[in-house]
């Protein structure tokens, strides 16, 4: 149990905690650190409140039982490897205010089938973002907004798997 006084969850905090099964984070925390629930195999369940402005990289590196992920409204990136090789993850909803996804940010999520992105304008991406995704991967963007993201750099290597979708 982390208590409410709790504002910070700091670098490599429960890193390789493999009988770790589910955490809530309590609403008192504004920032994750980097590594800070990497290598927790067993991790399933994760609740970030929407107070968290910041999570480091790597913070979900190699969740193999991750199925479940609440990214918080006040979160503005996705940092580098923050959810890579979560294989459990089936789908995944990018808020409104997320205008980056950095490297490599899903990568390997070989079950992730559903992308749910909200934000009209395409956030920045870089490389291998969605890469090593469920083959059928589908990426639902704004329909106002699926032309914009076909044609946006790095969404463009997701072309094919990007629909419109009415939120």
């Amino acid at each position: 149990t982390i208590p409410d006084s709790v504002t910070s969850i700091g670098d490599d905090a429960f890193s390789g905690c493999d009988s770790l099964t589910s955490i809530t984070i309590p609403n008192s925390v504004t920032e994750i650190g980097d590594w800070a629930f990497s290598n927790c195999s067993s991790l399933a369940r994760v609740t970030i409140p929407d107070g968290v402005t910041s999570i480091g990289e790597n913070v979900f590196w190699y969740c193999s039982s991750l199925t479940d992920i609440s990214i918080p409204n006040a979160l503005t990136g996705i940092t580098r490897y923050a959810f890579n090789y979560c294989t459990g993850v089936q789908s995944i909803t990018i808020p409104q205010n997320i205008t980056s996804i950095e490297y490599c940010a899903f990568n390997g999520c070989e079950n992730l089938s559903k992308v749910y992105c909200l934000p009209t304008t395409p956030p920045n991406i870089e490389d291998y973002a969605f890469n090593n995704n469920a083959v059928d991967r589908k990426i639902y963007v704004p329909t106002a907004s699926v032309d914009a993201y076909k044609s946006a750099e790095y969404w463009s290597d997701y072309a094919s798997a990007i629909e419109g979708y009415d939120f």
